[in-house]
């Protein structure tokens, strides 16, 4: 039986949001109208890979124009495409050595349009790479495991992370959410998140590492929970965490995401902090990510 329009220009999409995967189904994907998103969020490799293509297609389809015309530029006596290939890298970059130019009107004609397209696009290239570089980034380390144990007296989630560069991240916030599922009265499935209160919340000089405190009482969701109820409800955890960055002078973000299993029962943070002979703070981060059982 024939698919209808809309089913043949949909199809069905995985997409990750944080620790698990949703399929995307129903949505008429266009990869031209979301290009700029496509551009900031590729990775490093897969964007210059994709600007050489890019480069690569246009001085072709430039140097196709040029090859048909008649003998449009100087300096190519046997009208090879390699050499109008060459010239239209050329006038693209707008190097312009000057060994060939246009010499007719065609010539001068197809040289124009590329010029403006080689000028167009190293502006839009040169906006893109600024964009990708001027991107804040925090550079949290978080740890692997959030852990669940008494903390002056009382059972304490415990997230803990670090700022790997080491300088200053002033009136930093922290804020740490759950997510679950959870059935209503009419018997309907939904996820629902809730904002974990935490013992602090601000810092006021993030330098070296940060470990957040939720006390587990009877106002909390997690109160009375083990494990299996944990899995059963398909919990999350999310920690936001935003501050401004005395080096970079912009406000700097960093999330992390942890799904039910990454949490330990029982367990607390290996110290990592200490002092030197000398004196000196002391931080082993070799160590950052291991728990033990007490």
């Amino acid at each position: 039986m024939a698919r209808s329009r809309s089913e043949r220009t949909s199809k069905a999409q995985v997409v990750r949001l944080g620790g698990r995967e949703v399929i995307a189904e129903g949505l008429r994907l266009n990869f031209w109208a979301d290009i700029s998103h496509r551009c900031m969020t590729a990775s490093w490799p897969a964007f210059i890979g994709g600007a050489a293509l890019v480069f690569i297609v246009f001085n072709a389809v430039f140097a196709v124009f040029y090859w048909i015309g008649n003998q449009p530029i100087s300096s190519v006596p046997s009208g090879a495409y390699i050499d109008y290939l060459y010239f239209s890298i050329e006038t693209l970059s707008t190097a312009g050595y000057g060994d060939m130019h246009p010499q007719t009107h065609y010539g001068h004609f197809i040289a124009a349009v590329e010029l403006f397209t080689g000028i167009f696009s190293m502006a839009l290239m040169t906006g893109l790479v600024f964009a990708r570089f001027s991107r804040p980034n925090a550079r949290l380390l978080f740890a692997d495991h959030p852990v669940i144990s008494t903390h002056e007296g009382r059972p304490t989630l415990m997230v803990r992370f670090v700022n790997e560069r080491h300088n200053i991240i002033s009136n930093a916030t922290a804020k740490l959410w759950l997510l679950r599922d959870e059935v209503s009265l009419e018997d309907e499935s939904f996820r629902r998140f809730y904002e974990l209160s935490l013992t602090r919340n601000e810092h006021p000089a993030l330098a070296l590492s940060w470990t957040l405190y939720h006390i587990i009482d009877e106002a909390s969701p997690l109160y009375g929970l083990g494990a299996d109820d944990l899995a059963a409800s398909e919990v999350s955890l999310i920690v936001v965490v935003s501050g401004y960055d005395v080096v970079a002078a912009q406000t700097v973000y960093a999330r992390k995401f942890y799904v039910h299993s990454d949490i330990r029962f029982g367990h607390r943070y290996v110290d990592i902090l200490g002092t030197s002979e000398d004196g000196r703070l002391r931080i082993d981060y070799s160590r950052f990510h291991e728990t033990f059982e007490g």
